[in-house]
């Protein structure tokens, strides 16, 4: 029979190790979900981002941010691909994952040393609802071990913010990091700096919005897009402060283009607004409207790496 464990169980089982969060979020619409990992050490992550890119599964694409892994999967099941070489490497990956209601189940193959990681460290990490272990489990050594993972379903929530500021006092970007660290709802994840057209007639210096994304719960949302408004509306200097809002993993492509066009064009607010509209992003007037285009924009340029925080020229 399995053995179904909580994270305390697992702790108490194997001893402390060393996973310090594990959210899975998910885009049914696309059929694509993101697993972040927050590791202890950046070596470990380091060693599983190589060997899960080897056994391939439902992993489409997998990156490190410090000690951070954030791993882009698709929702589903496919083999693994261990292969001949995993007798003298290890080898770990993940082969399926399936929305069951409110909560997401991640099955998990790891060889030797790899099956620590999967079969004792991640699943008593606290954001961990509970593990499921075949009755004929052995951790480490040169055993071949599988389990499946619980974790609570939860969606990708991006929140763009702009004219938080004036000429002579705050900074967007730090409204946008203070958000992120007190909101007591979901996980923060990541916050960009978002540069836009420095020739705007209404900038203040620099001319960037900002955003940040949080894990969440269906039921963390509005909570969320609460305290945002009130956080900003207490930090904000200026009458124009606007946020805005989009749920999801896949960023549309017309939402795209308009963050990087942004950035040498000077558009009017209706095409900013007609845009959102269009491509399921929520404006919110927390003290005005005239930062309606840079907070929509920031939607736009969030999944674009380094290139947020430029314009074109810098990547010429």
């Amino acid at each position: 029979m399995p053995v179904i464990l909580r994270p305390d169980e697992v702790k108490a089982k194997y001893g402390p190790l060393f996973c310090r969060g594990f959210y899975t979020m998910v885009d049914e619409d696309n059929g694509i979900a993101q697993i972040v990992e927050v590791c202890s050490s950046r070596g470990p992550a380091e060693w599983d981002i190589v060997n899960r890119r080897r056994t391939g599964g439902i992993i489409k694409d997998i990156d490190l941010d410090g000690q951070t892994l954030i791993m882009d999967v698709e929702i589903g099941e496919k083999e693994l691909r261990f292969g001949p070489v995993s007798a003298n490497l290890g080898g770990q990956g993940v082969s399926s994952l399936k929305v069951e209601g409110d909560r997401v189940r991640t099955v998990w193959k790891g060889l030797a040393g790899a099956s620590v990681g999967i079969g004792a460290c991640i699943p008593q990490c606290p954001d961990v609802i509970e593990t499921v272990y075949p009755d004929d489990f052995k951790l480490g050594g040169a055993h071949a071990a599988s389990v499946e993972i619980v974790t609570p379903k939860m969606v990708r929530l991006v929140i763009g913010i702009d004219d938080t500021d004036t000429k002579d006092k705050g900074a967007t970007w730090v409204v946008g990091m203070k958000l992120g660290r007190a909101c007591p709802y979901g996980k923060f994840i990541e916050h960009k700096i978002i540069q836009l057209n420095p020739n705007a007639p209404n900038k203040t210096t620099n001319c960037c919005s900002t955003a940040i994304s949080f894990a969440a719960t269906e039921e963390e949302i509005p909570k969320i897009i609460e305290f945002a408004v009130d956080f900003v509306r207490k930090e904000s200097y200026s009458e124009d402060a606007v946020i805005t809002v989009y749920k999801g993993l896949k960023i549309p492509e017309p939402l795209s283009d308009f963050g990087w066009s942004a950035k040498t064009v000077l558009y009017e607010r209706e095409t900013a607004i007609k845009l959102a509209e269009e491509n399921g992003v929520q404006i919110i007037s927390v003290t005005g409207m005239g930062g309606v285009i840079g907070a929509v924009a920031a939607i736009g340029c969030f999944d674009m790496g380094v290139r947020s925080a430029g314009v074109p020229s810098d990547f010429e």
